[in-house]
């Protein structure tokens, strides 16, 4: 039986046991998982926060990270703007980056969700409103959501991935893990 944990990746830390080659001492998952034999499937930026997975098993690593098998993954987007429908409705269509067109996305205003604190805060401007989006993407480029949310004109001030599949982060706290059945 293969494990599978859900993890709360906080702000900052890398999606890695070990920081190579770094002149300066970052957070790793070494700091917060004290679990052999499991390696993340999959990445999350050292700016963005939420689902980790990690597992044992070589082909359920890449069934939650391979793009070929467009697992969806859910994240609750803080942009700088105010989205209207021609900036969603291209998020939805798909949006054209650097390395080519995305897949079209599942997308939503929604309220400010109620998530923990993150250290540090994200900056504030009276001047400049900010809002919620639910985004569901099925590949997983290279800050991907970043990248598409500013090439509407909405830059990403936060990036919390609340699922990936079936499996949530709801009810984990940041830097906590939970084990699951696979």
């Amino acid at each position: 039986m293969a494990r599978l944990l859900l993890f709360n990746k906080p702000y900052g830390v890398l999606s890695q046991f070990t920081d190579r080659g770094s002149p300066t001492v970052r957070a790793t998952l070494s700091d917060f998982i004290d679990v052999k034999g499991v390696y993340p499937a999959g990445r999350l930026d050292r700016d963005s926060e939420g689902l980790l997975l990690l597992c044992d098993d070589g082909r359920l690593q890449a069934r939650i990270a391979d793009p070929r098998f467009k697992m969806a993954k859910t994240y609750l987007v803080q942009v700088e703007g105010d989205p209207q429908e021609p900036e969603l409705n291209r998020l939805r269509r798909g949006v054209g980056l650097n390395d080519g067109m995305t897949l079209p996305a599942d997308v939503e205003r929604i309220d400010a969700p109620d998530l923990w604190h993150r250290d540090p805060p994200i900056r504030q401007r009276q001047s400049i409103p900010d809002n919620w989006l639910r985004i569901t993407i099925r590949e997983g480029r290279n800050r991907q959501v970043r990248r598409m949310t500013a090439a509407v004109g909405l830059p990403t001030l936060r990036l919390v991935r609340w699922s990936v599949g079936d499996w949530s982060v709801a009810g984990i706290a940041p830097g906590q893990f939970r084990e699951v059945a696979a």
